[in-house]
């Protein structure tokens, strides 16, 4: 394998996030030079789930697959185009029969056969989904001599969960990239055994909101217990993400470094 550069950018929040990709992606890949691009889509429709339209909007601008989460089924659309469309990828470890593919591998620029993973947490999360651990374990044994790099998005609320599956799955993937809080951490780290890990890699969204959403709308939830519609801020918008360095050698990451620009 070649060495690989991986951008993976966080959690695409409603149209100023889709701006936001818009107006920086070009000036990233002329400054990282990225081989395959990723970017989590399911907050992409006004905040909520992702549609076929806007699927096709990102993969216009470059991205290569799209992952996704929670959010998944939120539009409706979604669920016919889902089996067509197998650069959007849902949650592997829904149940069976469930439209859609959760895994699949992709020819990065260079060549290089780039397996993506999504999976969901189960800690704090709605959803009744089989375990996360069993659906990576059973995937990797699956597609391990067929890809040259795993990259697995985890959907989670919870960090222990993730901290826990890259643990598990150090040294038998590339990289497990967290996604879900919106906020990026500050754990990005080659884990003993070469695997790529941080918690949250962020949002496209307004730095100055409450995960993506406008602050006043957030505060009176909490002040209310009332239902309230999530509408996204469209001021300050950033965009955080990850670069990741793949070992031409192992298969594994040299180096994982985080983006966080404004827009």
């Amino acid at each position: 394998m070649r060495i690989e550069k991986i951008l993976f950018i966080g959690d695409i929040i409603g149209k100023p996030g889709r701006i936001g990709v818009q107006d920086s992606l070009n000036r990233l890949i002329e400054r990282y030079q990225p081989d395959f691009i990723i970017a989590n889509g399911e907050n992409a429709a006004h905040g909520m789930g992702i549609n076929p339209k806007i699927a096709q909007f990102l993969f216009s601008l470059g991205i290569d697959v799209i992952t996704s989460g929670n959010h998944i089924w939120d539009q409706r659309q979604i669920i016919e185009y889902l089996p067509a469309e197998r650069r959007l990828l849902r949650p592997a470890n829904y149940p069976a029969g469930v439209p859609g593919a959760g895994y699949g591998i992709f020819l990065s620029k260079t060549g290089n056969r780039i397996c993506v993973i999504n999976l969901e947490g189960r800690v704090f999360m709605k959803e009744l989904i089989d375990s996360p651990f069993v659906a990576a374990k059973t995937i990797i044994e699956e597609i391990k001599d067929k890809s040259d790099a795993i990259i697995i998005d985890f959907h989670a609320e919870a960090t222990s969960e993730k901290e826990a599956l890259g643990f598990y799955l150090d040294g038998e993937i590339s990289a497990l990239i967290g996604t879900h809080t919106h906020v990026q951490t500050n754990d990005n780290i080659i884990l003993p055994k070469g695997t790529a890990y941080i918690s949250d890699a962020g949002m496209v969204g307004s730095r100055y909101s409450i995960l993506g959403t406008q602050k006043d709308i957030a505060v009176n939830k909490y002040l209310t217990n009332m239902p309230a519609k999530f509408v996204p801020e469209e001021n300050n918008i950033m965009l955080n993400g990850v670069l990741i360095t793949l070992d031409a050698d192992t298969k594994l990451s040299k180096s994982i470094e985080k983006i966080n620009i404004d827009i």
